[in-house]
């Protein structure tokens, strides 16, 4: 048994009937991470009950919010979207994860793929990866040429203009993590029946290719980081506060209905979300 001392707070916490169930789980007692998982868990509810006054304000005002995950393989982002999302309803919430290109795809204008799962007035859209890909993943795995690349670098801050201009609300998070927690991630995808679905040819040579990510990630910072449209950096080494602080800061940016009521903090950890800065240090 842990020598974690719990107090009045964390007994309450165990002695509902979520609290036993997680007990139970447990066949070696550690109290401290019981009690940090149920906090974890009574938070994110209250978190989710604003991310539901948002939406219905989002809907009412006919506002038009995209959210892009980027990050490495592994980072947590599918997860994070998954909390987001989780309790909004359907009808004006999308998640949009596209395969890759078609052969007709392959000859349009970049863009043009992304363009058409835009939020229509009144939707969030959060993108599980997006135009980004060909920032980092494809020139990395050879999936493009210099001169495609090239040809997005020089786009991408004029094609994210013309969204701002347009009134479409653009936040762009990285998702954060060492190069030590991606492996343990990896080896943890390996043994999991449930997880091993996550695993792709491109995940096998994420480690191996650390250093080439990390010089295009770079690159990709410092073309598309601009004032009208800002790249967020979300320390994810942490799962659980990498998905409360990054629902924190969307929450923070917006002045929607009920948001003086809230019954949980709405300032977002700056150690953990934070805009990227050239000299600024983060987990990757």
């Amino acid at each position: 048994m842990s020598d974690y001392n719990l107090t009045v707070e964390d007994l309450h916490l165990i002695n509902t009937r979520k609290g036993l169930k997680e007990l139970l789980k447990h066949k070696h007692i550690d109290w401290k991470k019981i009690v940090e998982k149920l906090r974890y868990e009574d938070e994110l509810v209250l978190l989710q009950a604003e991310l539901n006054k948002l939406h219905k304000w989002v809907q009412i005002e006919k506002k038009r919010i995209a959210i892009i995950f980027e990050g490495r393989d592994a980072a947590g982002k599918g997860g994070t979207i998954k909390r987001f999302s989780q309790h909004l309803s359907p009808r004006s919430t999308r998640v949009v994860a596209l395969p890759k290109p078609s052969d007709v795809e392959k000859g349009q204008w970049y863009f043009q793929r992304y363009v058409s799962h835009l939020p229509n007035p009144g939707e969030i859209v959060f993108f599980d990866r997006s135009w980004y890909n060909r920032a980092v993943v494809e020139p990395v795995m050879g999936f493009c040429t210099k001169q495609q690349y090239d040809q997005f670098m020089h786009q991408v801050p004029e094609f994210e203009h013309m969204l701002y201009e347009d009134d479409l609300v653009l936040i762009k998070f990285w998702f954060a993590i060492s190069k030590e927690e991606q492996q343990k991630r990896f080896k943890d995808r390996k043994v999991n029946p449930l997880k091993q679905w996550k695993l792709s040819p491109v995940d096998q040579k994420a480690q191996g290719m650390w250093d080439k990510y990390t010089v295009y990630k770079e690159n990709m910072f410092s073309h598309s980081h601009t004032s009208y449209s800002p790249w967020i950096i979300v320390e994810a080494n942490d799962k659980r506060k990498a998905r409360l602080e990054s629902i924190r800061y969307v929450l923070a940016q917006f002045n929607y209905e009920g948001k003086n009521e809230a019954k949980v903090s709405l300032h977002p950890d700056p150690n953990i979300v934070m805009r990227y800065h050239r000299h600024s240090e983060h987990s990757d």
